[in-house]
């Protein structure tokens, strides 16, 4: 359980990690991320010049030092100040108050850039300590504290420990006591998708750091601790604690995607390089051992969304398939509507180099005696449209205006997504989705119709949910 080991936190807790650059804006080094970002939009064989992509260098630039920003805090000058005095229970058996007394923090929402891929993952925050000397820190300094540690490059275990760790050191506790709750999108690739239907798209894990009274994992306070926690729905027969010989969580770094990455060749070593320098930007060591193949499997990762002959191949399918396919218009009145619903999908946006994902639901309008289309063309085209640099409205237009001429023309398309970018930078808002639709032929001039397939769709769960 130990999280006080590591000496380097004391430092950090006094000083803070410079990364040198402004904490309003993003100084010279914003330049330089700027550059690299121009470096892998252009290994993707895309024009940086062109409408949409023009100031995605500068978003991602933002979005990056945005999400880095706990490299330039300080512990110290959150936690100075805010211990205020609080005495506890006087000539009484038991404990409260500033000695002794259990306080808990729970459902923080966090998130962190992983360490392994550059990829945001999902933190759910349960923060506890047992005040001593009679002192206890103001509540809102507990997620303050857990935000700096967040926002940098990180691990679950080691995100744990070093917020317990700090903690410790700042307000000289009797215990901190660390949980949480981490979900880490798992993106396929290119090739798997087609092969793999029952993907997985979250990889889950939990994991615990204590210290003082926490420090055994078998203490009595650990069960004060989680049945706190299990008020709300918390399995702590689900925890990690420290000293576990689980594999790295990450999906990069999965047997799978070990497979796959052997298939793709070799990477592109400029594009590698430019991701070392943003890495070292941010205010990290791209020498380090946990970031040593982070740039490759971040570039191998970023090529799935490269303009490639996939494009050439569906293209040539449709073209084969489309007279097979095609729909009669006779007796236009006597259709009925015909649907495919929660076909997944997985994208990167184009302004902010972010992976969004969610379901695409299809309806269409089919005369009686007309077999449905196939589930798997369906699938192929949303794929299709979702391995590219995307922003949602367009990929919900680009299905549509595709199927269209397939099923006769009467089409509606609905894309439900979660977007990385609304929570890893500027607003932050978990839990938050987005809905697109496109209507062509009758379902564009009949509100019944659209109505009856809206009706149609099943309420959405939240696919990140921990």
């Amino acid at each position: 359980m130990g999280c006080l080991d590591d000496g380097r936190f004391a430092v950090e807790i006094e000083n803070g990690v410079s990364n040198g650059c402004d904490e309003v804006g993003l100084g010279n080094d914003g330049g330089a991320i700027e550059e690299a970002v121009k470096v892998l939009l252009e290994g993707l064989g895309e024009d940086v010049n062109r409408e949409g992509l023009r100031k995605t260098p500068l978003r991602v630039a933002k979005a990056l030092s945005e999400g880095t920003r706990g490299y330039k805090q300080k512990v110290k000058d959150i936690v100075q100040g805010a211990l205020f005095p609080e005495a506890g229970l006087d000539n009484r058996v038991g404990h409260a108050g500033g000695a002794g007394g259990l306080v808990i923090v729970r459902d923080l929402d966090l998130f962190s850039y992983c360490e392994s891929c550059l990829l945001p993952f999902q933190v759910k925050c349960h923060v506890g300590y047992v005040p001593s000397g009679e002192r206890v820190v103001g509540l809102s300094k507990l997620s303050r504290v857990a935000d700096v540690f967040a926002k940098r490059l990180q691990e679950p275990q080691r995100l744990a420990d070093e917020m317990c760790s700090a903690l410790h050191q700042g307000i000289k506790p009797s215990g901190v006591a660390i949980v949480l709750q981490c979900t880490h999108i798992h993106f396929p690739d290119i090739e798997s998708v087609f092969l793999d239907t029952n993907h997985e798209g979250w990889v889950k894990i939990l994991v615990s750091s204590g210290s003082g009274d926490f420090e055994n994992k078998s203490a009595d306070v650990w069960n004060d601790f989680f049945s706190l926690l299990k008020f709300r729905g918390f399995n702590m027969d689900k925890v990690h604690f420290r000293g576990s010989s689980d594999p790295c969580w990450c999906p990069s770094q999965s047997s799978l995607s070990a497979k796959v990455s052997s298939k793709i060749g070799p990477v592109n070593p400029t594009m590698i390089s430019a991701v070392a320098s943003i890495i070292e930007s941010l205010g990290e060591d791209p020498l380090r051992n946990e970031l040593i193949g982070t740039p490759s499997r971040f570039v191998k990762w970023l090529m799935n969304f490269q303009n490639s002959k996939f494009d050439v191949k569906l293209n040539g399918f449709l073209r084969g398939g489309m007279d097979a396919l095609n729909i009669n218009e006779e007796n236009n009145l006597n259709k009925k509507i015909t649907s495919e619903l929660n076909i997944p999908f997985w994208s990167q946006c184009e302004h902010h180099l972010l992976p969004f994902h969610g379901v695409v639901h299809i309806g269409y309008l089919i005369c009686d005696g007309f077999n449905p289309i196939g589930k798997s063309l369906l699938q192929s085209i949303v794929h299709f449209y979702g391995f590219k640099l995307q922003v949602q409205e367009r990929l919900t237009r680009q299905i549509a205006e595709t199927i269209s001429p397939l099923l006769g023309g009467d089409v509606i398309v609905v894309v439900e997504a979660s977007h990385t970018c609304m929570i890893s930078r500027g607003i932050e808002k978990f839990g938050s989705s987005t809905a697109t639709i496109a209507v062509l032929g009758r379902f564009s001039t009949d509100p019944s119709a659209r109505a009856s397939f809206l009706q149609s769709i099943p309420s959405p769960t939240s696919t990140g949910e921990q």
